[in-house]
């Protein structure tokens, strides 16, 4: 048997448990609610590594599990993925888990429990690890200090690092910017790094109707002031828009049904990375691939499992070429 390519992505993230239930609508406060329950593989890192694998691209996904029965099913469907997969055993945590509910319109609300996720350590992530790395992705359900070594690691190994400021936190170290090739943060994180950077035009706190209301130049203009070479803002149905040096370019979303929005964007950051290995770099056409493995995604329930493959991807670049 030939050896396995050396992984191009490498993912440092977050293994969670996905528990599901999908209802009508979102019970107020003090109501209960009837709906149907599902479970599988999830977590942002996860997501990511998944949605960059399927989509073509030699991944290696690295996280922490607990000593149960969860983390038998990170490893078993990591397996049958054929993802290569560095789990690191943290027997006194429960592995990552996750309260999804989904209503009838495709929209969610999540609460996470982190267990192992917060144990990963920078000592669980040797420089072996990045050798050879093209890309490295990392997101923010993992302390903060792996964070920062995954990028710092893999801007050494000569990686561009994707970083995904998902899901904000209070104890977010804006120094993490300093190692980071592509900002990639949806609506809500945007708005909370511009207050965090204190970039907010006359001091107010900026929120996402500001984000909303920006010209492409003004908008252009505050995410040269983020610090890193390029900035991604995904903006779901409004598409993403793309900063970088040289200008920004706003790119529009694929019209498609939406099932089930959950892990739309660890979708697009996943497929981003891989149209980074595929397009050599190129940041417009990697961003055109994530636009693309986020569209497909929302089609099915579920957030690794809606990944698209690399087969319905083609099949689908075809029919919207």
């Amino acid at each position: 048997m030939p050896p396995s390519p050396a992984p191009a992505v490498v993912v440092v993230g977050s293994y969670v448990q996905d528990l599901t239930w999908r209802c009508a609508a979102f019970p107020r406060a003090g109501e209960t609610t009837l709906g149907r329950f599902a479970t599988g593989p999830g977590g942002k890192g996860s997501n990511q590594a998944v949605a960059a694998g399927r989509a073509g691209a030699p991944v290696l996904f690295v996280g922490a599990v607990g000593d149960d029965a969860f983390a038998r099913v990170a490893r078993d469907f990591y397996a049958a993925e054929g993802i290569p997969a560095r789990f690191v055993a943290k027997p006194k945590h429960a592995t990552g888990t996750a309260a999804i509910l989904v209503d009838d319109a495709g929209q969610n609300e999540i609460v996470v429990a982190l267990g192992a996720n917060d144990a990963l350590s920078p000592r669980d992530l040797p420089a072996s690890v990045f050798r050879g790395a093209r890309v490295v992705v990392t997101q923010l359900e993992t302390g903060l200090a792996v964070v920062e070594h995954a990028l710092r690691a893999g801007r050494r190994a000569g990686a561009l690092t994707v970083f995904n400021p998902a899901p904000m936190r209070a104890d977010f170290d804006p120094a993490l910017l300093r190692n980071v090739y592509v900002l990639a943060p949806n609506e809500t994180e945007f708005a909370a790094l511009v207050n965090r950077l204190g970039l907010a035009p006359g001091k107010k706190a900026y929120a996402e109707s500001d984000l909303a209301a920006e010209s492409p130049a003004s908008l252009q203009a505050l995410c040269r002031r983020l610090g890193p070479p390029v900035v991604i803002v995904t903006l779901g149905r409004r598409g993403c828009f793309v900063s970088q040096a040289s200008g920004g370019t706003r790119l529009p979303a694929h019209v498609v049904k939406a099932v089930d929005t959950t892990g739309a964007g660890d979708a697009f950051v996943g497929g981003f990375a891989a149209g980074l290995v595929r397009h050599d770099g190129d940041i417009l056409a990697a961003a055109r691939l994530g636009q693309a493995v986020a569209a497909l995604s929302v089609t099915k329930p579920g957030t690794a499992p809606s990944m698209p493959t690399a087969r319905e991807l083609a099949a689908f670049l075809k029919r919207r070429a």
